[in-house]
């Protein structure tokens, strides 16, 4: 029985304080950060870090020596953020805040600390909002977190009109943006989703300098312009005249649904109803009820 050990424990959170303590504190420190855009002074020790996370060992190197550059800067994650990964690497616990949890997932992410991702995750889930939901579904997208961004997805459809009026809405890149579109679920009327897409092109215009036709070509299509009424539908044509938005051949297509009045013969224009689309004279005649 001698040769056998037992391993006892000892209480967790007088460790785990006193590991907090090191947090970004210069004593024994042997590794300084540039954070951020304001270039923010972070400390740390290498040991740690290596140990705790491979980014950081690939960063760092495996043995200390003038190879490591002193600072390292790390301009992409704001300060906040990776304060908040030391964290969570000193102490395997963080404190969370909806304003910057979103980053912290993102750097979570980056340095591949599945765990952090997970904990952010699960906050994000409890926090989301009108305001945070599209700025979530971009970080989902992004990653590729499909569980988060099909929650997303769920909280828009069920609060559109909100979230369409959100600045988070008019940042989204054109491939967060198309599910959206895609969406049989969303609850708003396709005339406010199309003031909302020309809206989102246009921010999109002014950031990357091209016209708004281009910026909205990836995802115009799926807006279904099939279930205007034929007034609204001119009233869109000519304002597509004085600022292109839409292809027109798209307006064409919308044009013969309503000539046809069978939404399965205007081939490409789609007429399903969305779950907030409201009511008018013509929809009498489309053949694919929304469900």
């Amino acid at each position: 029985m001698e040769g056998l050990g037992l391993v006892v424990c000892g209480e967790a959170a007088p460790f785990s304080t006193a590991l907090r303590s090191l947090v970004n504190n210069p004593r024994y420190s042997d590794v300084c950060f540039m954070v951020g855009q304001e270039r923010q002074e972070v400390f740390a020790h290498r040991c740690l870090l290596a140990c705790r996370c491979s980014f950081f060992q690939r960063l760092l190197g495996s043995e200390p020596g003038p190879r490591v550059p002193s600072p390292v800067v790390l301009s992409t994650v704001p300060a906040e953020a990776f304060l908040a990964v030391l964290e969570f690497l000193y102490t395997n616990s963080v404190k969370l805040h909806r304003h910057s949890v979103l980053e912290v997932l993102t750097a979570a992410v980056e340095y591949g600390l599945e765990e952090l991702r997970e904990l952010c995750l699960e906050f994000v889930v409890k926090v989301l909002d009108v305001e945070l939901v599209c700025e979530a579904l971009q970080v989902a997208v992004t990653f590729g977190l499909g569980p988060l961004q099909e929650r997303c997805i769920a909280f828009i459809e069920a609060h559109s009109q909100e979230a369409l009026r959100t600045r988070g809405f008019l940042e989204l890149s054109a491939p967060a943006l198309l599910p959206l579109l895609r969406s049989d679920k969303l609850s708003v009327d396709e005339a406010e989703l199309v003031r909302a897409a020309r809206s989102w092109a246009r921010v999109g215009a002014a950031v990357l300098a091209q016209p708004v036709a281009e910026v909205a070509a990836p995802v115009v299509r799926e807006l279904r312009l099939a279930l205007l009424a034929p007034a609204e539908l001119s009233a869109l044509e000519e304002q597509n005249r004085r600022e292109p938005f839409i292809p027109v051949e798209q307006i064409v297509e919308a044009w013969k649904c309503h000539a046809l009045r069978r939404g399965d013969e205007a081939r490409g224009a789609p007429c399903r109803r969305r779950r907030g689309t409201l009511p008018r004279e013509h929809h009498r005649f489309l053949d694919l009820l929304f469900k």
